[in-house]
């Protein structure tokens, strides 16, 4: 087994299915060792987890929305890869919150993306990371995050 594949192992990490995009672009764009990976949504039990953190989310929900989406981007990783091992370096994460009026902790909650990558990577997993607050996402989900990976 993979050394990153056993750290998900001893997390209790399983990841979910890598899901198709939801229009015509592609899930990863490659460019020398980089790896482009397009923006995701969270998925819970019920499906997307859509509303507005700090109205119909609470602070902690959105931090596991923001971890959720993070599970979805490594799925994609694993799928374009084969081999999450292959990831060196996670260099960037792009985190979009859909903020109600007056919420301004969109760093905490992409938190949860962050913590995560940090859990699974190591210190690769620590990353450049901007985090905005927006008054809408599509389909109503909680948060959007895209990635660039470095990659062997």
């Amino acid at each position: 087994m993979s050394r990153i594949g056993s750290r998900l192992d001893e997390l209790g990490i399983v990841l979910p299915a890598a899901f198709a995009p939801a229009a015509n672009y592609v899930p990863c764009s490659r460019s020398g060792s980089l790896l482009y990976v397009s923006g995701h949504g969270p998925m819970g039990d019920d499906g997307m987890v859509v509303g507005k953190v700090g109205a119909d989310l609470t602070l902690e929900q959105g931090v596991q929305a923001a971890r959720s989406t993070a599970l979805s981007l490594l799925a994609t990783l694993l799928g374009e890869l084969g081999d999450l091992d292959r990831v060196t370096r996670i260099v960037k994460v792009f985190g979009m919150v859909n903020a109600a009026p007056g919420f301004g902790q969109m760093p905490a909650v992409i938190d949860g993306c962050s913590d995560l990558l940090v859990e699974v990577f190591g210190d690769a997993g620590r990353h450049a990371r901007s985090a905005v607050g927006l008054a809408e996402l599509p389909f109503g989900i909680a948060v959007e995050i895209e990635l660039i990976a470095e990659i062997d």
